[in-house]
Order: structure tokens, then sequence, then C-alpha cells
């Protein structure tokens, strides 16, 4: 009975989260989504690590520790979080105004949140092009429920989307932290996060 009830249990899940990953990425905007990490905090902690592997050279070429910088404006515990996987990885954290911040040769990432831990929506696409034309790329976190009326943080040039699915999930009433989402786009999905669910072809079609 176990043998032939686990194929279609793996199947169901296989294709919910192919579901979730497909509403993720027209929501976000960007060309992949990947599955299963843990909460909001640590899917941006993820994008933090996963811009110093795709900025290697960058970081390479410089004199001093990796920066990457956080807007005042995200969530404490993201930030709490982030701080806490900078310090071992010897990445320097710098929390500020993401309106005034300028950006040295150090700095290979940055992390934005747009509606914010105030609610404020602000317009992005001036701060990733400026960002972008120094070279540091930008993660966005974000409400995924926003994105139904807001433009996606992948039009205004992010390179990585992430913030937590609960609403669109378990209500906040059973504890615990909820599924985050990860999206980025597909020049860097070898150093996605996660676990990454495709739809391939077979000899048949």
């Amino acid at each position: 009975g176990v043998q032939t009830c686990a194929l279609p249990i793996s199947q169901g899940r296989l294709e919910a989260l192919l579901n979730f990953q497909t509403m993720v990425a027209d929501l976000t905007g960007m060309d992949v989504s990947t599955a299963s990490l843990l909460d909001e905090a640590t899917a941006a902690a993820e994008a933090m690590t996963m811009l110093l592997r795709v900025q290697s050279r960058r970081v390479d070429n410089v004199v001093g520790p990796p920066q990457f910088f956080v807007a005042d404006t995200c969530y404490p515990q993201t930030i709490d979080v982030l701080m806490s996987r900078a310090e071992p990885l010897g990445i320097e954290l710098i929390v500020g105004d993401m309106g005034t911040v300028e950006f040295g040769d150090r700095v290979f990432g940055a992390l934005v949140q747009s509606p914010d831990e105030a609610g404020m929506v602000h317009d992005l696409r001036g701060f990733i092009a400026r960002a972008n034309a120094s070279g540091v790329l930008v993660a966005v976190a974000t409400d995924l429920l926003s994105l139904v009326l807001l433009s996606p943080p992948g039009e205004a040039g992010a390179d990585v989307v992430v913030g937590s699915a609960q609403r669109f999930g378990v209500p906040m009433g059973y504890g615990g932290p909820h599924a985050a989402f990860f999206a980025t786009r597909e020049k860097h999905v070898r150093q996605a996060p996660g676990r990454i669910i495709g739809v391939s072809v077979d000899a048949h079609g």
C-alpha cells in the first residue's frame, strides 16, 4: 500500500511547488523562482550570500572586507538575521538611508524593502539604476500580495526578490515562520539557494 500511494503524493507535492514557483515568478517579474526556504529573513540572508558569490570577481579585486548595504526601512528581524549571517562570512553590513547612500568599491550588493516596515511603497527604479551604475546588485524584499497591484521589482531591475508567502497561505494563528519565496534572474540560477522544480519532456513528448 505504501509503495502504490507514495508516487501520487510526491507528484502532487511537486506540482504544488511548481505552481508556487510559477506564481512567484509571475508576480515578482523575475525569470526563475526557487522552493523551500524557511522564512523571509532567511531568504534575505540567502540573497546576500548569493550576491556575494555572483560578485566574487568584484570582491576579490578590492582591499578590505566586502560590504552589503541594507536600507534602514527593512524589517528589524531581517536586519538582525543579516547581521548574524554577515559576521562569520566577513561581510561588513551598512545599514542606512537608501536615498543618500554612496556606493563604494567594496559594496557588492544591497537590500531594500517595498512596501517597507512602515507600509510605505517606494519607486525603486532610481535606486536600482544608481546601484547598478556602481556595479552593485540589488535584492528587494516585498509583499507578494501587494504585487497583484504594484509594478513588480523585476521590472525595476532587481536581481533578487524575496519575501514571505504568508499572505497566500496558513494564517498567523498556527505559529512559526511562514514559507519564504526567492526569485532571481536566469543568469544567477546556478547560484540560487533552495530547490528549483522543473518540467522535462520525455522521449514520448
